[in-house]
């Protein structure tokens, strides 16, 4: 629902900006990683464990967020997770070891959850106002939100600031931000259609949904280790200078948001299809390059050609997943992000288990082939059209 003196750009601005004060939440959090896990005295097997509490959180938050945003509303349910999130987040800087953290960052993919099914319903609704592809360039908004981030964390590093003051101060950014621009937000409740039958908590889901979901799996695998082991990859692998162990993170968002958006412009010139098969490739050769040729300025290239790859994968699902007729979008979006992030559940930590047994560049070799897979299911997929 549209008023009728909003504008259409005023909608996008302000659905962009909320997309950006989640991925700066996000970000912020990965920022500190290597300070978090060092202070706490965790191995990388230990911690690969306590990352798992985030995923899980998330996924069995899943079915509930779908149907609080299909009863309620993503402009109800948006205003209560995403402060809560923020929250949660300057709890991370508190805690003294590692059960707690992983409690934290259960709570964590709550609220992350929450926030993740209604921000993605909002930019379906704004991508149907201007019946175009720009569903890359909200996640582009949210890529751009980590690259602040990261810098934001490297300042706050060399400054010598606690996480939970630098958490603080994110909270504060994120309120404002929310604030200003709720009115703007489109209020809509994406219901079933009236001859739809109704529908329990779980039910059998969508093949072309799980399709979609699929992909997504692949995708959020790489991300998720980007995100979560990037920092320590350049600290343990590379030995990256303390000063420039967020580099790797740091290039890898930059190309990820670049990526977004430009990706919608290339949607419309090779199609989306063709897109996420050069992507898959990308993220293969970067992580494969990465594992090769492990010194600072390879292996920051190498990263910024993994953000490039993983750019156009999760908009794309999220953008044909919002557009499928059978399913109210709030289910639909909870669906595909169910298998998505399995991605995120399994990738962090079983880099952590395998870099445990053998090291950590040969959990990025095997995290490397999920990119191919991108290429050669994306073949297979009739529902991602242009």
């Amino acid at each position: 629902m549209i008023e009728p003196h909003q504008s259409k750009s005023r909608i996008r601005l302000a659905v962009a900006l909320v997309y950006f004060s989640m991925g700066l939440c996000f970000s912020s959090w990965a920022s500190r990683i290597p300070d978090i896990k060092t202070a706490l005295l965790l191995n990388d097997a230990m911690f690969g464990t306590i990352l798992f509490a985030l995923p899980v959180g998330q996924f069995l938050m899943m079915p509930f967020s779908g149907k609080l945003v299909t009863r309620f509303g993503s402009h109800k349910v948006l205003p209560f997770a995403l402060p809560a999130y923020t929250v949660v987040l300057s709890a991370i800087g508190l805690v003294q070891a590692g059960w707690q953290l992983a409690l934290v960052l259960f709570m964590f993919g709550i609220f992350g959850n929450m926030c993740n099914i209604s921000i993605n319903t909002q930019g379906v609704a704004a991508e149907k106002l201007y019946q175009r592809s720009i569903m890359a360039s909200f996640h582009g908004g949210w890529s751009l939100a980590g690259f602040t981030g990261a810098f934001i964390g490297i300042a706050m590093i060399n400054l010598h600031i606690e996480p939970f003051w630098h958490f603080i101060s994110i909270i504060l950014i994120v309120w404002t931000i929310v604030w200003i621009n709720y009115p703007f937000l489109d209020r809509t409740k994406h219901r079933a259609r009236p001859d739809e039958p109704k529908r329990k908590l779980f039910n059998q889901p969508d093949g072309v949904l799980i399709q979609l979901g699929i992909i997504g799996f692949c995708s959020m695998a790489s991300e998720g280790a980007m995100f979560d082991w990037s920092g320590i990859y350049f600290k343990d692998v590379v030995h990256a200078p303390a000063s420039l162990v967020v580099l790797g993170y740091t290039s890898f968002m930059v190309m990820m948001a670049s990526g977004r958006f430009v990706a919608d412009y290339f949607v419309s010139r090779i199609g989306r299809k063709k897109l996420m098969q050069i992507c898959g490739v990308m993220i293969s050769t970067g992580l494969f390059t990465a594992v090769l040729v492990p010194y600072l300025i390879p292996c920051t290239l190498a990263f910024m050609l993994v953000g490039l790859g993983v750019s156009s994968m999760v908009p794309s699902v999220y953008s044909a997943a919002g557009r499928h007729s059978k399913v109210p979008t709030g289910i639909a979006l909870a669906t595909v992000s169910s298998v998505s992030f399995l991605g995120f559940l399994m990738g962090p930590p079983l880099i952590g288990y395998i870099s445990q047994a053998a090291g950590l560049r040969y959990s990025f070799a095997v995290i490397g082939f999920f990119g191919l897979g991108i290429t050669l299911l994306v073949s297979r997929v009739k529902a991602l059209q242009n």
